[in-house]
């Protein structure tokens, strides 16, 4: 049977509790390693983010507003915003309805997409990381 009263939340910290400043009982604080810092790693973007910068990019660049996208799109004002900010994962259908009214193949918004994914990929190999095409040749690793 549960103590705590029948009509009340109870709390489960997730982090540990620290005495209070001046109750005399040692606080732990965590350990770090010691050594260089590492630089934070960007996350990878996600496919749907990097769809969206694509669809905004090239709406914006053309000037058009959002209604005159989703209107020649037969898609959602509120919709198409959603996807270009990386909110909503669109079908292939949609995709392609919302390249159509820009003036796009589906195949080249994806096409766009993927350049944007390529050149993330390669700042992050100029960081120090390893080339994902990079071959290993029985001797060494040729890239």
């Amino acid at each position: 049977m549960s103590t705590h009263a029948p009509n009340e939340a109870r709390v489960i910290p997730l982090r540990p509790q620290t005495a209070p400043p001046g109750s005399g009982a040692a606080t732990r604080t965590p350990q770090r390693p010691t050594g260089t810092p590492q630089p934070p790693v960007p996350k990878e973007p996600l496919w749907r983010d990097l769809v969206g910068d694509v669809l905004r990019r090239e709406r914006l660049a053309q000037e058009r507003t959002l209604k005159d996208v989703a209107e020649a799109a037969r898609i959602s004002m509120p919709y198409l915003s959603e996807l270009e900010r990386g909110r909503k994962e669109a079908s292939s259908e949609v995709l392609a309805a919302a390249a159509q009214a820009l003036g796009l193949g589906l195949a080249d918004l994806l096409t766009l997409a993927q350049d944007e994914l390529a050149r993330y990929a390669r700042s992050r190999v100029g960081r120090g990381r390893r080339s994902p095409t990079a071959q290993y040749d029985g001797l060494c690793l040729v890239a």
